[in-house]
């Protein structure tokens, strides 16, 4: 059995299996809280009052139920994909791991190899996350009330200059593909500012995103067909 056949017949149905398995384990530990309040002490809120918070979670977060698995998924794979939404941080910490795990090993994003060194990426950032978290937990506030205000502000552009530098990255190794979607993004964004797609229900919140995915999974397409023909 050669390696892709090994991937697509025995790497995959197990990541699946096991993902399935892990995922419905973190769903009942997420509720197990709330009915431990309910069972054991008697505690229930009204339906009326579990509708409305289910109504103003969804109108806030609902379309990243779907942005966010279709715009990590070509790059982190099955296993990541898994591995992500179970342990969080996803757009802070394991999609910046795993991209630049990608780019260590010189292995190309939605491909075989791509999907397995993103997955040891995020395995390592997880493994180091809980680890920081856990004396950031007990230490995390002593030590940031020490630091100058300064400090504190220029946390505040971590992430922006993190997918900076990962687009930089990317860019470099498919600069027809970034430019154009670079420029494809300032133009929405700046449509979306002025108001052009207010008659889309929170359009503000999801469309830059999700047709900033469409339209460069659309440019890749496209440009691969060429580079086949050629």
């Amino acid at each position: 059995m050669n390696n892709q056949d090994y991937y697509n017949k025995e790497y995959v149905p197990q990541v699946n299996k096991i993902g399935k398995i892990t995922g419905y384990l973190g769903v009942l530990l997420s509720f197990t809280p709330a009915l431990v309040l309910a069972v054991v002490y008697g505690i229930l809120p009204k339906p009326a009052a579990l509708l409305t918070a289910f109504i103003s979670g969804a109108s806030a977060f609902g379309v990243l139920w779907f942005v966010e698995p279709i715009s990590y998924f070509p790059v982190v794979g099955a296993a990541g994909t898994y591995m992500a939404f179970l342990s969080g941080n996803i757009s802070n910490m394991r999609i910046p791991c795993a991209s630049m795990a990608q780019v260590a090993a010189d292995v190309e994003p939605g491909t075989e190899k791509g999907s397995v060194v993103a997955t040891l990426g995020m395995a390592v950032s997880i493994v180091i996350n809980v680890s920081v978290l856990t004396i950031g937990a007990i230490l995390g506030t002593s030590v940031l009330s020490m630091l100058p205000d300064t400090i504190k502000a220029a946390l505040n552009y971590l992430l922006p200059a993190l997918f900076g530098a990962l687009l930089v990255q990317f860019g470099m190794k498919m600069k027809k593909h970034s430019v154009i979607m670079v420029v494809f993004a300032i133009i929405l964004y700046f449509m979306i500012g002025m108001g052009y797609f207010n008659w889309l229900p929170g359009a503000s919140n999801w469309l830059g995103t999700l047709g900033c995915v469409f339209v460069s999974i659309a440019i890749g397409m496209a440009t691969l067909k060429n580079t086949t023909k050629e």
